[in-house]
């Protein structure tokens, strides 16, 4: 099932058909960090570590696309070779992302994240967290040991 739902949204993501352009729309309208009850993309979810269980958190985050330009030099010296259009982040994107989500909720660690979409100004990432002081998430094996509780 899942790798169908996998191959749904390449042809998704490479034709931008079904309803994925209103979507865009209501996400546009939307806050920067929204957090949500189920995730978009259940393959890439569960992939990550995603459960349906009490303790686990999906969140979407909007990141603004775009180069990270330099100011110009307006006064004072100028120097022959400006360096304002190469620039690009240090950090990813997703990187941004996830780390807004951990600043909006610090009492939740980070399983991973995954692209949802993508247009000219945004990128939209969900992340999934979990609470490791919820006695769902301590008493699982495997967010345990993904979480490093287990040595």
């Amino acid at each position: 099932m899942y790798r169908q739902i996998t191959e749904t949204w390449q042809r998704i993501f490479s034709k931008k058909e079904g309803d994925i352009r209103n979507r865009a729309v209501e996400m546009r309208k939307q806050p920067a960090i929204v957090r949500l009850e189920r995730p978009t993309r259940l393959d890439k979810a569960r992939m990550l570590g995603y459960k349906a269980k009490k303790g686990v958190v999906v969140v979407r985050v909007r990141v603004s696309r775009g180069g990270m330009r330099k100011k110009r030099p307006r006064s004072g010296r100028r120097q022959k070779h400006l360096g304002v259009v190469r620039i690009k982040a240090e950090t990813s994107l997703q990187e941004a992302a996830e780390r807004r989500a951990l600043a909006r909720y610090p009492n939740l660690k980070l399983m991973g994240s995954y692209l949802v979409w993508r247009d000219g100004r945004y990128s939209w990432y969900e992340c999934i967290l979990v609470d490791p002081s919820r006695s769902e998430i301590s008493s699982d094996y495997n967010y345990r040991r993904a979480l490093g509780l287990i040595s």
